[in-house]
């Protein structure tokens, strides 16, 4: 087992429920629930949303309302209490530090990699400043580039750049069509074996 290893770990879907779904659901906007798994541009779908919490005059107080009630997908916190026993663990996230920071207290404060909203004094999101371009692939190039082995897994599209161009890579709680289309990447549904997949391959 190589001290090198980081494992770099998408948050929603995979360690706490979709944000945006518990949002969309919890203001009863089904237009909401569109997440990265249903679009892979980015920044198509965050200007979507933004455009959707306008209309509807939501800010960043009504959804930080939501996220305070999201608890962790159970088994998550013991999954990742125990993969950072045995190795360095970033989660490596397209969301936002305003969303962030109360689930990572829930997760036991690991390292988080994210990007951040712009919000106006009356608390309308104006728009999100990603941390760069194309963060996950960037990050995970980036820790090789610093000698370190990465190993990546996630659920959406916007995974697929680290999770490919890792040492190992893994889909966890992904949909079919993603399956589908990756047959040769490793899927997992349990935390238990996905565990077992990860100390494989440290």
């Amino acid at each position: 087992m190589s001290n090198l290893n980081i494992v770099c770990l998408d948050l929603e879907g995979v360690l706490v429920p979709e944000i945006w779904i518990a949002f969309a659901d919890a203001c009863g906007i089904p237009e909401l629930r569109r997440t990265t798994r249903d679009e892979p541009d980015y920044d198509k779908l965050m200007k979507y949303r933004i455009g959707i919490l306008k209309e509807h005059g939501l800010g960043l107080k009504e959804i930080q309302d939501t996220i305070a009630k999201i608890d962790p997908i159970p088994g998550a916190k013991e999954f990742l209490d125990e993969l950072r026993s045995l190795t360095q663990v970033i989660i490596v996230s397209d969301t936002f530090t305003q969303f962030a920071a109360p689930l990572m207290k829930k997760l036991g404060m690991p390292t988080i990699f994210c990007n951040t909203l712009e919000v106006s004094e009356s608390g309308e999101i104006t728009g999100y400043k990603m941390r760069c371009e194309k963060s996950k692939l960037t990050t995970v190039k980036a820790l090789q580039s610093a000698g370190f082995e990465t190993i990546a897994a996630g659920d959406s599209y916007n995974d697929l750049g680290m999770i490919l161009n890792s040492k190992a890579g893994f889909l966890f709680k992904s949909t079919d069509k993603i399956k589908a289309d990756y047959p040769n990447l490793p899927a997992f549904e349990d935390y238990g074996e996905f565990l077992e997949a990860i100390k494989k391959a440290l």
